[in-house]
């Protein structure tokens, strides 16, 4: 199947936090992926309207209007974390925002692929609290996916999603590593050549680390990162706040000349 055009929807996942592109920007997950369908297909237009710290409900509002306008035949829909993330967390309601996306798109013709969280527990110790919320969303976006025509790629069935070695200093993010699996895994069900289920095996088995390192290492973390993640809550602000989507525009995939 040939697609015109591809539109990503999200937040910070999706915009490519943490995966530097050399420029002072963030390459990700999208960018890859829209690469690899214009290297199959030999071109493709590609926007990412997908801002940091938005909750599902803003995705929604602000970002679905505008990517129904660029008529997409290719989407993804990816969110939820941020509301995880939140007191006032609601599975049901997440997922109905996550359904009324997906059939959107869906129905306006297009192929949406979406996917779900890994657990966060081998990666963020303390976060195993948000554990269940994580369970209960990938739980409720199978079913939806099931029901609107999307396409799932399950990557928290698959342990590997869940290694700390694919994941950034402050635990939120994957990292390069974590995003070329992520686009890998997308390229894969979508049929792209040269792609197999490669990016769902395990890595090498890892050293233990010594107590006393991993205790300084949550510390580190605390300090560096959960510390003014809340407080920044606590002051209703948002990593995304006064910030615009990288790609708003549909622009021709810059393929590297071979």
């Amino acid at each position: 199947m040939m697609w015109r055009r591809y539109v990503a929807i999200g937040d910070s996942t999706t915009e490519g936090l943490d995966d530097p592109d050399g420029a002072g920007g963030y390459r990700g997950w999208a960018d890859r992926f829209a690469l690899a369908v214009a290297r199959a297909q030999g071109g493709l237009e590609y926007a990412n309207l997908a801002i940091r710290g938005r909750t599902t409900a803003r995705i929604r509002s602000e970002q679905l209007p505008v990517a129904l306008e660029l008529a997409p035949d290719l989407a993804t829909v990816v969110a939820g974390m941020n509301d995880v993330l939140r007191p006032s967390f609601d599975a049901d309601r997440v997922v109905e925002d996550v359904r009324a996306m997906q059939r959107a798109l869906v129905g306006q013709g297009a192929t949406v692929l979406t996917f779900t969280l890994p657990d966060p527990a081998p990666v963020m110790p303390l976060a195993r609290p948000l554990r269940g919320r994580v369970l209960a969303l990938n739980d409720a976006v199978r079913a939806a996916t099931a029901e609107t025509g999307a396409t799932l790629v399950d990557l928290g069935a698959h342990p590997v999603a869940s290694d700390p070695r694919l994941w950034s200093d402050d635990r939120l993010h994957v990292n390069t590593a974590g995003h070329e699996r992520i686009a890998a895994a997308l390229a894969h069900t979508a049929g792209l050549p040269g792609y197999d289920d490669s990016w769902s095996h395990p890595l090498p088995v890892a050293a233990r680390r010594p107590r006393r390192e991993a205790v300084r290492a949550e510390l580190a973390w605390t300090r560096r990162h959960l510390l003014p993640w809340l407080g920044r809550h606590l002051r209703g602000r948002s990593s995304g706040d006064d910030r615009v989507a990288k790609r708003p525009v549909p622009l021709p995939v810059e393929l590297p000349a071979s």
